[in-house]
């Protein structure tokens, strides 16, 4: 009888914890990727670093000040690699969860490289592709260990031991200007992103933010033209609107409050999906 009672309580525990290592379904993560924009230029002001929810999370992509890699914490700029400056990321989270209901956290993974082509994305291409560039952008690879989309899908897998993945945000774009092929490259790294987490074809929508617009004489401007053909090549995308959003001096970046502004698009358009 004891040892039948013995097994009986074993299997209860066995069963808190497969119901405790269940992802929270009220754990949304968003898989955010790109080059600077999305990396984050301008540095954060003071409002930017206060009142940050904790329903809002980041998971560390590298070693930083802020945790380790793989951790979880309250979404604090930077949410990139250490030192770098605000993303339209940060506003993305912050207006989600102020929409949504109490009970749902945002999350955030980050892999973003600065003047990156998509090909340093693409599984086939990037070993071609990082030889043949700067000094700087080889370092800033090297701290995602050599393969930036490996490390993404690396940390997404730990994310999804979590919660649930609910859609992709891309600013990318810049570096190819122009490009026709661009559409369809950022499909194949969409659809290789969504296989390798095991995740069902076209289950999640992808959120492209276009590049500083012409009414802030964006020197990429041109290439909102060939963004506004994603969604014929991946209908699961949809364009994010970056006209008026204010640029830095560069007219390559946005500044701080055009970051803010398009973080909160991307908010919208998510909301608008989800229905709400």
């Amino acid at each position: 009888m004891k040892k039948k009672r013995l097994f009986l309580l074993a299997g209860f525990v066995m069963a808190a914890m497969m119901v405790m290592a269940q992802p929270d379904p009220n754990f949304h993560i968003y898989i955010c990727i790109g080059q600077s924009n999305m990396e984050g230029n301008p540095k954060p002001a003071q409002q930017d670093l206060e009142n940050v929810s904790p329903r809002f999370l980041t998971m560390n992509a590298v070693d930083c000040e802020s945790g380790k890699m793989g951790e979880w914490r309250t979404a604090v700029p930077p949410l990139a690699r250490c030192g770098t400056g605000l993303t339209p990321a940060d506003y993305f989270g912050r207006t989600m969860v102020k929409e949504l209901p109490e009970e749902v956290r945002v999350g955030v993974v980050m892999v973003a490289v600065a003047g990156c082509s998509i090909d340093l994305f693409d599984k086939d291409k990037f070993e071609a592709y990082i030889p043949n560039q700067a000094g700087w952008m080889k370092n800033i690879v090297n701290e995602y260990g050599g393969n930036p989309y490996n490390r993404l899908i690396e940390l997404c897998k730990k994310a999804q031991q979590d919660g649930v993945i609910k859609g992709i945000l891309l600013h990318q774009g810049e570096t190819n200007t122009n490009d026709p092929e661009w559409p369809a490259n950022v499909k194949k790294v969409y659809d290789n992103i969504l296989a390798d987490l095991g995740l069902e074809a076209g289950s999640i929508p992808l959120l492209a933010g276009e590049v500083v617009a012409a009414d802030q004489k964006g020197v990429c401007a041109a290439h909102n033209e060939v963004m506004q053909k994603l969604p014929e090549v991946l209908p699961q995308a949809m364009v994010v609107p970056a006209a008026g959003c204010e640029a830095g001096r560069d007219h390559l970046h946005f500044n701080l409050k055009g970051s803010r502004e398009l973080g909160r698009r991307y908010a919208a358009r998510m909301l608008s999906y989800m229905g709400l």
